[in-house]
């Protein structure tokens, strides 16, 4: 098993020294322990960890599906289809997410086109139409916290 400084750890993995030890801090990774010499040391293992992590990121799971997902991972009693039930949830919040993305869109065509393009920003259709919305009860208007985070 090679050993390695955090540095090369980080590059190995294509992340960041400062995205390991968030990783180290949320607990998804271990934290080697200081040795004598002061330079802790990654392991092959650590290492691909850190990747499943950032590639499982990259496909759109949180850190907390992730963890839930490492877990299920490292249990030998875990079945796939536990894992694929993770993956269709959140293929749904994707496909939520595309269409409030594609409203969005269509909102901003019609702003758009509607606008002369000219004139002051007193009399700006956008800032005008943007002014008179008024939210709706049910806050559908507005993207959550979740999504404004995202």
């Amino acid at each position: 098993m090679t050993r390695c400084t955090i540095s090369k750890a980080a590059k190995a993995a294509d992340v960041s020294v400062e995205t390991i030890r968030f990783y180290e801090r949320r607990g998804l990774v271990p934290q080697p322990r200081t040795p004598v010499r002061g330079y802790r040391e990654y392991d092959s293992e650590t290492i691909e960890q850190i990747r499943f992590i950032r590639h499982a990121q990259e496909i759109g799971f949180s850190l907390n599906d992730i963890q839930e997902l490492m877990e299920l991972r490292s249990d030998p009693d875990s079945d796939c289809s536990d894992v694929r039930l993770r993956a269709v949830a959140k293929l749904n919040d994707v496909n939520i997410k595309i269409e409030r993305l594609r409203r969005v869109q269509g909102a901003l065509e019609t702003l758009i086109a509607a606008c002369p393009g000219e004139g002051g920003v007193g009399s700006c259709s956008i800032l005008n139409e943007i002014t008179k919305q008024e939210p709706r009860p049910d806050g559908a208007d507005r993207p959550s916290s979740q999504s404004a985070k995202e």
